[in-house]
């Protein structure tokens, strides 16, 4: 019998590789998306996916009745939970909006889940921001000390989940995933700031890109892996909680090096260090310990950190060129 999927934050880059996975696997797929007065910009991802099998409903995780409503109706046998506000440098600014979205959001998803679908089976997309300053390597037995509101908005939505487990003996999981990132990911990131910017300076756009802790060392893969991990978590026998990274750190600064390098830039000629962009409290390193994942799921990236460079920085080369190609041709 084809299984019926339910994603939250469909449009973003997490849930339109997880679209793509699922679609690929014979599930009918809806995904939870939200008003926009751009709907062409906020789909930008799903375009090459919209068919018979995808189908998208409007609705809000701040809004309980239109997470009922839906859920009733699609009746899935599995739920991701993606949504979120995930920037964490503009957490500081819009806390209180981000606990409601990124943290009651999962409150709200359970009760309505609770209510209409109970068996369903439950992903909570977890971060390793709730980790903060703890000793690395990081895994599931690692305490968190969040550092941002968003951070602390995840932790909150992180033991919820367990809760509910626990609670109701409900299937839910969650997925720690530590930084990943693909050419789909959110302009207002770090990673799509470095390679954006080194196609705008090799183009001769841009003179200089300005960056906060350029020493901050993070776990990056590719999202495409990672969303192939939170689907075999969902098909355990028993519902767990898995730390999903490389095990491999690397700094901002060596993200710059290797992005301006495949366009044959010295970085040094072009990174400058701008303290408006740190953060009012920062997390110096995260390293994952995916060892748990490996071993009870079978789960390893296949993309490496260079390879995962590489792809971003042609990626965004090629969006300029288009872009600049078609403006050539209005005038």
């Amino acid at each position: 019998m084809q299984k019926r999927a339910f994603i939250t934050g469909v449009s973003g880059q997490d849930g339109s590789y997880l679209a793509e996975l699922l679609l690929s696997k014979g599930y009918e797929v809806h995904g939870l998306l939200r008003r926009s007065s751009s709907p062409q910009h906020s789909t930008w991802r799903l375009e090459g996916i919209l068919q018979d099998r995808f189908k998208l409903r409007y609705g809000d995780v701040t809004d309980s009745p239109s997470l009922l409503r839906h859920l009733e109706e699609v009746q899935p046998d599995e739920v991701y939970h993606l949504a979120a506000q995930s920037d964490v440098g503009v957490s500081f600014r819009v806390a209180e909006h981000t606990a409601n979205v990124t943290g009651l959001g999962t409150l709200r998803m359970l009760e309505a889940l609770r209510a209409v679908c109970p068996g369903a089976k439950f992903y909570q997309a977890s971060s390793s921001e709730m980790f903060g300053v703890s000793s690395p390597p990081q895994n599931e037995n690692t305490p968190f000390h969040p550092r941002s509101p968003y951070a602390c908005a995840k932790a909150y939505a992180h033991h919820t989940t367990v809760n509910y487990r626990e609670a109701y003996g409900m299937f839910t999981t969650s997925g720690i995933l530590f930084n990943h990132e693909s050419p789909r990911r959110g302009e207002n990131f770090v990673t799509r700031k470095i390679t954006r910017a080194v196609a705008a300076i090799q183009a001769g756009l841009q003179e200089y890109l300005y960056l906060g802790n350029l020493d901050a060392r993070r776990d990056w893969g590719f999202a495409g892996d990672y969303a192939e991990a939170m689907w075999m978590m969902l098909q355990s026998s028993e519902p767990e909680d898995f730390v999903i990274g490389t095990g491999e750190a690397h700094s901002v600064r060596d993200f710059c090096e290797l992005a301006f390098t495949e366009a044959g830039l010295d970085w040094q000629n072009y990174v400058r260090h701008d303290p408006a962009h740190d953060r009012p409290s920062d997390v110096d390193y995260l390293v994952a310990d995916p060892s748990k994942a490996q071993q009870k799921l079978g789960w390893k990236p296949q993309m490496s950190f260079g390879e995962l460079v590489a792809e971003m920085v042609r990626s965004d080369r090629e969006r300029l060129r288009r872009f600049l190609e078609n403006e050539s041709h209005k005038k």
